[in-house]
């Protein structure tokens, strides 16, 4: 079969022919037609330093799909042939204390799909059954090849209440802007995101921002102002891992906010501890999905009405896989979607 691989310890990506996967006695295989470019599809095309020290080649690389079920293994009894499937990219040990307590997403021994064991930009994908969603209810290919990316931004968007409160979300990129149409939806009063480009911040009004800031020309504090807001933000997402974004989240909250953080930084930096102490701000960190909970929650949104499509900035086809990744590599846009089936 065709699939992208990391063939060698250094930049760049190849398509090649690989032998195709077999599902075992309690695996699913899934002919795949759409997958979603992610970060750490980049990191590894790019072979940074986090790749370098996480990625062993040759390795099929990619972690967000949606396909069609071919065959399952002896021992899966509730997936079929048929079935439009996408799937949870971590695999978990199912053995240590969080995984028997059911709080699965908490696994210390997580395998991610497309890093630790070969992924999904290919033709075909084995998975064990029990990372497998099947969707019951029609879905489009696009956003279904998107679950596990909307899944970070329902995750981090719902870790709090939101209705009637201020939301604040500093990065307008893929999973920033999924989440202002979560809060959204899910009844915030008012939801403002931060970013530098200007291409973003116009999908996050598409997307129902309240208010959409440049913050090289606005202020956080000039978006309070501009909205009449005198205590600060009650809930806040931060999407970029960016330390000025922090900090500056940091200084627009209200007394007793909360803050649910899912930017991952390049490095460590400081916050004002005094200020987060003074003002009992909680942080809470938040790295994937919850296994299964957030996935029952996002296809309730997108059955009550939720709309990702104008998220989806990019479509090609998987022979177009240089042009694509550097489409999402731009900064500019949206997800990039790559079909399979063509």
């Amino acid at each position: 079969m065709k699939a992208l691989v990391k063939q060698k310890a250094e930049p760049g990506l190849w398509l090649a022919d690989v032998p195709e996967p077999q599902a075992g006695p309690g695996e699913v295989l899934i002919k795949v037609e759409r997958t979603g470019i992610c970060g750490t599809d980049l990191h590894i095309r790019d072979w940074d330093g986090w790749a370098r020290q996480a990625v062993s080649a040759p390795l099929v690389v990619g972690h967000e799909f949606t396909g069609e079920v071919v065959e399952t293994g002896r021992d899966v009894t509730d997936i079929r042939p048929g079935d439009r499937v996408s799937g949870e990219g971590h695999l978990v040990c199912g053995k240590c204390r969080n995984c028997l307590a059911g709080r699965r997403h908490l696994c210390r021994a997580t395998v991610g799909l497309g890093v630790g064991r070969d992924g999904a930009f290919a033709e075909y994908v084995s998975l064990p059954a029990e990372n497998v969603w099947v969707h019951r209810g029609p879905v489009d290919p696009d956003i279904a090849a998107i679950f596990d990316p909307f899944g970070n931004a329902v995750h981090t968007a719902l870790s709090f209440p939101l209705v009637g409160e201020d939301v604040l979300i500093t990065g307008a990129g893929p999973i920033g802007l999924m989440a202002v149409a979560v809060a959204k939806h899910a009844g915030a009063r008012n939801v403002v995101v931060t970013d530098l480009s200007e291409e973003r911040l116009e999908l996050a009004r598409k997307v129902g921002a309240s208010l959409a800031l440049d913050v090289s020309r606005e202020s956080i504090a000039d978006g309070q102002r501009t909205l009449g807001l005198r205590e600060g933000f009650d809930v806040g997402l931060e999407m970029s891992g960016n330390p000025v974004a922090l900090r500056d989240m940091l200084a627009n909250m209200t007394h007793g906010g909360k803050i649910a953080m899912l930017g991952l930084p390049t490095e460590e930096f400081a916050v004002d501890w005094a200020r987060i102490v003074t003002s009992m701000i909680t942080l809470k960190g938040i790295y994937g999905r919850e296994m299964f909970e957030t996935w029952y929650a996002m296809s309730v949104l997108l059955e009550g009405g939720l709309d990702l499509s104008p998220v989806i900035t990019g479509r090609y086809g998987y022979r177009e896989f240089d042009a694509a990744f550097d489409d999402a590599a731009s900064g500019r846009g949206g997800k990039v979607v790559l079909d399979w089936t063509c």
